[in-house]
């Protein structure tokens, strides 16, 4: 059940980009951002859509 949350699924490039924009990394570090396969992280984000808390769900 989602409780009334809206949620975002992604891999490899838009993933990159995604994480890019909402986490405000440079062109430079993106390059080098390592994201394991089928992890799953969610980003909680405030009323401006800002990250306030990313947490990695392990295997």
């Amino acid at each position: 059940m989602l409780d009334g949350k809206t949620f975002a699924i992604a891999h490899g490039n838009s993933l990159h980009a995604l994480t890019k924009y909402s986490e405000n990394i440079s062109d430079e570090d993106i390059i080098n951002l390592e994201m394991a396969t089928g992890e799953p992280v969610v980003h909680d984000f405030d009323d401006k859509l800002n990250v306030t808390n990313k947490t990695k769900l392990g295997k």
